[in-house]
């Protein structure tokens, strides 16, 4: 069994939220190791970017041990209805930290890649975020020691990066890679229809 976080700080997208929580889902029923997905945040009631939809974390981030996991996941967010208030949160940077002391896969998609870099889990590492309107993210991901690569998706070490929503699938796949094997991302990939490999029906 594994046991992965998904952090939902406010304004989170729902769609890279739903990437993690979905592919992390459809592992757990149909690859060949169960899965656990467990929402956490740092209040009890969560608005999503927006504000169209509010949801209710599994558990509070305070409460959470990171011994018990195997890895954590953190989506994107819009600044503008508050992301970065959350997502720079102590409680939120630390975890992050600790996770990655221990060498457990911290996946994010777009923006999630900042509070890594805030974090200082990215300094001296090849990452990735959004990278349209002019760049902006990308240099505030380089301000905080990281070396961003102009690519969709970045891995380094135990940390994976993204540019954009459009990443999501492919980000939440290459966690369950990481966490059972390529074989079976790809049984998932294909059992999604995002893949047409009739070798892994």
């Amino acid at each position: 069994m594994k046991r992965v976080l998904v952090i939902l700080p406010n304004a989170f997208e729902v769609f890279e939220a739903a990437a993690f929580i979905d592919v992390l889902g459809w592992a757990n029923h149909y690859g060949d190791t169960p899965i656990e997905t467990v929402t956490a945040g740092v209040v009890p009631e969560i608005a999503c970017t927006f504000n169209v939809l509010s949801v209710k974390p599994n558990v509070l981030l305070a409460n959470v041990d990171p011994i018990n996991f195997d890895a954590v996941t953190i989506p994107g967010g819009f600044e503008s209805q508050g992301f970065f208030e959350e997502a720079y949160s102590e409680s939120v940077l630390q975890t992050l930290r600790d996770f990655d002391s221990s060498h457990k896969p911290v996946a994010s998609i777009c923006v999630g890649a900042l509070p890594l870099g805030k974090s200082g889990i990215l300094r001296g590492k090849q990452a990735t975020t959004y990278h349209l309107m002019g760049g902006k993210r990308r240099q505030q991901l380089s301000e905080f020691g990281a070396n961003v690569v102009d690519a969709a998706v970045v891995t380094d070490e135990n940390k994976i990066t993204s540019t954009s929503p459009a990443t999501a699938i492919d980000v939440a796949l290459m966690l369950v890679e990481k966490l059972t094997t390529k074989e079976n991302a790809e049984r998932i990939r294909h059992l999604m229809g995002f893949s047409n490999d009739p070798t892994t029906e």
